[in-house]
């Protein structure tokens, strides 16, 4: 019985070993997915024992650290040209590569903002002197927001009251502290914040596409664990949790 107890006792530490040493998955992941991808990996990582590493930015900088070498399993991009960029540098393996959100652009201005927006023409008048928008070289929510006020041929009009900030929560951030008359972000990103409220959505056939692609990183130290997360990413739990926060769901496609 002693031998028994042993070898039980032995079994049980082994296995809490094996649980509390999983693998270390490293995702890189635009801002605004920062709520719905925490909240997935705090049940992903119960079920699996291995652990989710974010590192939350603008996609821009994201793609640029992972051109340096940083320690990246899964880059998880707000647009798809950041994802290109890396693809054409072999950086990405393409055959993981899949399009799994998308989400829609909003106005939103302070809570108690007393300025009238009925529509983005309203973005041009002279009571907005400052307008905050990702910067649209680097920021997908601010390429996003300049490509659709150049649609409307409403760019010349707002490109001196521009606020660049680094990522889309800094947006959000800018117009909280009312150190900003409006800005221009995701309908997801408006959603978290009750110190905002959302003037103008913009409707989804009138607005850019927007595209969130995901795939595992070609020098993933994690590739199984990493591609085990992504496969969950792709599932119905995750799903539940991203159309819950507001992100629109897209079909799956066949691999490129």
């Amino acid at each position: 019985m002693h031998r028994i107890f042993c070898a039980l006792t032995l079994t049980v530490s082994l296995l809490a070993a094996a649980v509390s040493h999983g693998a270390q998955i490293n995702v890189f992941a635009a801002a605004s997915l920062t709520d719905s991808l925490k909240e997935i990996a705090t049940t992903y990582e119960k079920q699996t024992g291995d652990q989710v590493v974010f590192n939350f930015a603008a996609s821009g900088p994201l793609a640029r650290q992972i051109e340096a070498g940083a320690p990246a399993d899964l880059f998880f991009s707000a647009d798809e040209a950041k994802m290109d960029g890396l693809e054409k540098k072999g950086l990405i393996v393409k055959e993981t590569r899949q399009s799994r959100l998308s989400n829609q652009l909003v106005i939103v201005t302070v809570a108690d903002s007393p300025i009238l927006i009925a529509s983005p023409r309203d973005l041009g008048a002279s009571s907005i002197k400052r307008l905050a928008l990702g910067e649209t070289q680097t920021v997908p929510a601010g390429t996003y927001a300049k490509e659709y006020l150049t649609k409307l041929e409403l760019w010349t009009a707002v490109e001196k009251k521009v606020v660049p900030c680094e990522s889309v929560r800094a947006v959000l951030a800018a117009v909280e502290s009312g150190n900003v008359d409006a800005g221009i972000i995701y309908r997801t990103d408006a959603a978290i914040s009750s110190k905002v409220k959302t003037v103008f959505t913009v409707p989804a056939s009138d607005g850019p596409k927007i595209s969130y692609p995901v795939a595992l990183v070609k020098d993933a130290r994690q590739p199984q664990a990493a591609g085990q997360f992504l496969t969950y990413l792709s599932g119905p739990e995750a799903g539940a949790v991203f159309a819950r926060r507001g992100f629109l769901l897209l079909p799956a496609k066949a691999k490129k």
